[in-house]
């Protein structure tokens, strides 16, 4: 009798850990991924994608800062020099990355996004591996959320001086060209209107102009892969304007 309630409990484990596998992981999890969770998080809806750079020399010790209640940090997934990716925090959930924010009027980019972290010092040449698997994520998240094209964004966009990452190095038209991030494809670039403000342009694009030369100096970075001050120059505020116009909605056909 006890041998038959044994084997009976052994087969039921058995059967609970098939249909386990026929379910598959809960919604909001990539299959890929390591899952190394952190406390860090409560619930919001993704509708933007902001990527970071983690600033540390390893991924072990990005994983230990952002699963670390006391640093209440945290993102939902974080990419390895070696394309190894982890999820740490549930894509339903919020995790705690974005901290003080803007873009286009949103204040509150911890409630709207996910946040992907590169192990990357800020300071050296994103490893093909790693962008590989980042554009392979952003796909998953773009089809799973039906993310806009241009709401893939870096930390450095939407906290302006505050945060300068990703680097300058970042190959951010390569994402535009897979379909994550805004971008202009017109060239030459469209001349500009005589009512046209380079202000009220980096607006338009979301930037918070409250710091004008903080704003400028993301655009740069982003849309020109330099860190530079001073004024806008003739073609950088060319290139303004057609990324307004790229922003505006396209006509349905």
């Amino acid at each position: 009798m006890i041998s038959r309630a044994i084997h009976g409990r052994v087969c039921l484990g058995f059967l609970c850990l098939l249909l386990a596998a026929c379910v598959g992981l809960p919604a909001g999890q990539s299959e890929r991924a390591i899952q190394v969770p952190s406390p860090n998080h409560n619930a919001r809806r993704p509708n933007f994608v902001i990527v970071h750079d983690t600033t540390n020399r390893t991924a072990a010790q990005a994983l230990r800062t952002l699963t670390d209640p006391a640093r209440e940090v945290s993102s939902h997934y974080l990419i390895g020099r070696d394309g190894t990716l982890y999820q740490l925090v549930n894509e339903e959930r919020r995790a705690w990355h974005a901290g003080r924010s803007y873009w286009g009027g949103n204040t509150d980019l911890n409630s709207a996004s996910i946040g992907i972290e590169l192990d990357n010092t800020g300071a050296e040449a994103y490893p093909e591996a790693q962008i590989t698997v980042l554009l392979d994520l952003l796909k998953e998240l773009q089809e799973r959320y039906r993310i806009p094209t241009n709401n893939f964004l870096g930390h450095g966009d939407i906290a302006p001086r505050r945060k300068v990452d990703p680097s300058r190095l970042f190959p951010w038209e390569r994402l535009a060209s897979a379909g994550f991030g805004l971008w202009c494809h017109e060239q030459p670039l469209p001349p500009l209107p005589d009512s046209f403000d380079s202000l009220l342009a980096l607006q338009d694009i979301g930037y918070d102009v409250s710091d004008p030369a903080g704003a400028l100096a993301a655009f740069r970075r982003h849309f020109l892969g330099i860190d530079a001050e001073g004024e806008a120059s003739d073609a950088e505020r060319r290139l303004m304007q057609c990324l307004v116009i790229e922003k505006r909605p396209k006509p349905v056909s």
